[in-house]
């Protein structure tokens, strides 16, 4: 919709305005860095060969061709400075075991939140960016508490990072849908209320759901939502560290873009609790999630 100059049509309208405050709040914070943690669709990884977790440590980011050619977006550039050391934080002190990747193709998972996220020109994006890739698709998943506690590992290695770098991490993934089946378009916003409540005031409890309740209850695509919990799992200090919280003003816009989208089969998306943490080491972290359906 954005590609094509429809955002400002009545069906898109209100997804779209619950997005302004979100890059009006990200311009303010004017990170150097965005972490997007997000699912390939099967665009650079294929079934036969698909990384529980995938760290991207190149320079650049081609734009994938998903079938349909490449969408007209500037080429992502990298911070292979900072992944190189994310890589080696997470590895040798967290024990998360990753693929590295020096050359990788983002798509529609990584694209939507940052083009909604980032205004941006033909000359490139406003940030670089790193991207962190999560197995949703491909069973054996990680489980949700997994991803959340390679949230907790991955604030730890931005902090441990010397560099002078202001990170963002975007937590993506859609919420309540599913995309095939006899449930084909299934939606459950009492569901997805519900697990907005949980990831703010309760993260430690909401790491303990399971795949199976989350498609069950939100949809087969739903279980996307475990990818909220690595974004939630670096802010699992918040109240140890000085914050500015964006929390009402975002819950806000996600609970009003949900239910004006509600009946919407090809797209969705929702904004939920940003907060600024500021701290005394060189690497700011930031929180922030972003909700997308492709």
């Amino acid at each position: 919709m954005v590609d094509r100059g429809r955002t400002q049509e009545p069906a898109w309208k209100p997804l779209f305005d619950a997005y302004v405050p979100v890059r009006e709040w990200l311009a303010r914070l004017a990170p150097d860095v965005a972490i997007v943690v997000y699912n390939d669709h099967t665009a650079d990884f294929n079934f036969d060969k698909y990384p529980t977790f995938a760290l991207g440590v190149a320079e650049r980011y081609a734009i994938g061709d998903e079938g349909f050619g490449t969408r007209p977006l500037p080429e992502v550039v990298g911070d292979a400075e900072l992944s190189t050391h994310l890589a080696e934080a997470l590895v040798y002190e967290h024990e998360f075991d990753l693929t590295l990747c020096q050359e990788l193709a983002v798509e529609h998972g990584f694209l939507v939140p940052m083009n909604l996220c980032f205004p941006h020109a033909g000359s490139g994006w406003p940030v670089k960016a790193i991207p962190l890739q999560v197995n949703v698709i491909h069973h054996p998943l990680p489980t949700a508490r997994r991803c959340y506690r390679l949230g907790h590992a991955l604030r730890a290695a931005v902090e441990s990072y010397p560099g002078n770098s202001k990170v963002v991490v975007l937590g993506t993934g859609g919420m309540s849908h599913q995309l095939q089946g006899k449930r084909f378009g299934f939606m459950n916003e009492k569901f997805d209320q519900w697990f907005l409540d949980e990831l703010e005031r309760n993260p430690e409890g909401l790491a303990e759901i399971g795949h199976q309740q989350i498609m069950e209850e939100a949809g087969a695509e739903a279980v996307e939502l475990i990818m909220w919990l690595t974004m939630r799992g670096v802010d699992h200090v918040r109240g140890s560290v000085g914050a500015v919280s964006g929390t009402a003003c975002s819950r806000k816009c996600a609970r009003r873009s949900a239910s004006n989208l509600k009946g919407t089969k090809i797209s969705t998306a929702a904004v939920g609790s940003p907060v600024m943490m500021t701290k005394p080491q060189p690497a700011n972290i930031t929180t922030h999630i972003s909700n997308t359906r492709g």
